[in-house]
C-alpha cells in the first residue's frame, strides 16, 4: 500500500517480486519488457566494464523507460539484482554449467547482491533510482549440497544461482535488507514513491 492514490505497474515478470509487493499490500498492475530489453541492458554494462551498482542502476533505468513509453499515467516500477564476489558479476545464469561456476565461486566466500530500482511516473517523465546492497557469507558447499541445488533447478532465472527465500541454511545475511536479496527492498518503496511524487 502507498500514501498516495497511483497506479503502480511492476515492469518485471519476477514472480518473486510479485509476492513482495502483494505480502506488502500494494495493488499494482504488471507489464515486462521483453526479455530481450534486459540481456541489452545488462550486456551493455557488462561490455562497457561498469561497476556492478552501474549496472543494476542502468539495466533497471532501461525496463522503467522501456515500460514508461507505454502507460499514459502511473508510476513504473523496475528492478534488477546482481550477485557480486571477487570482481566478478553474477546475473542469472544461463545454465546449470553457469550455475555451477557462480555457486563454486561464492562458496565459502562473503559477496554482495545488489538491488537497483528505478521508478518513473508518468505522464511527467520524473524518475528516481535507487541502490541498496545486502552482505552475505555462503558456508563451504559440500558437493553433495551443490549437486543438490544444482539438480533443483532452484537456480533457474536468479542472480548468483541461488534464492535466498528457499530458506537455504549454508547462506547468512551479515548486513542489509533480506528483500534486496529476493529482488525488492520493498521496506523501502512507500518512501521511495513518496519522494517521488514529490516532484510531480
Amino acid at each position: 500500500m502507498t500514501s498516495h492514490n497511483i497506479h503502480l505497474i511492476l515492469a518485471s515478470q519476477s514472480p518473486r517480486r510479485r509476492e513482495l509487493l502483494e505480502q506488502a499490500g500494494f495493488q499494482f498492475a504488471i507489464n515486462a519488457p521483453d526479455d530481450s530489453i534486459e540481456r541489452e541492458a545488462v550486456s551493455q554494462g557488462l561490455c562497457s566494464n561498469c561497476s556492478p551498482e552501474e549496472l543494476v542502476l542502468n539495466a533497471a533505468f532501461v525496463k522503467a523507460r522501456a515500460i514508461a513509453q507505454e502507460t499514459d499515467a502511473g508510476v513504473v516500477l523496475a528492478a534488477d539484482t546482481v550477485a557480486h564476489c571477487n570482481a566478478e558479476i553474477l546475473g542469472k545464469p544461463v545454465d546449470r554449467d553457469h550455475a555451477e561456476k557462480m555457486l563454486r565461486l561464492m562458496s565459502g566466500q562473503t559477496h554482495q547482491v545488489l538491488t537497483g530500482v528505478c521508478l518513473w511516473h508518468r505522464p511527467t517523465d520524473k524518475f528516481q533510482s535507487h541502490l541498496e546492497a545486502t552482505v552475505l557469507h555462503m558456508d563451504q558447499l559440500s558437493e553433495s549440497q551443490l549437486n543438490e541445488i544444482l539438480d533443483s533447478d532452484a537456480w533457474v532465472g536468479k542472480a548468483g544461482a541461488f534464492g535466498y527465500q528457499d530458506g537455504l541454511d549454508w547462506l547468512h545475511i551479515k548486513s542489509g535488507l533480506e528483500s534486496t536479496v529476493v529482488g525488492l527492498p520493498i521496506e523501502r518503496l512507500n518512501q521511495w514513491i513518496d519522494d517521488l511524487m514529490g516532484l510531480v
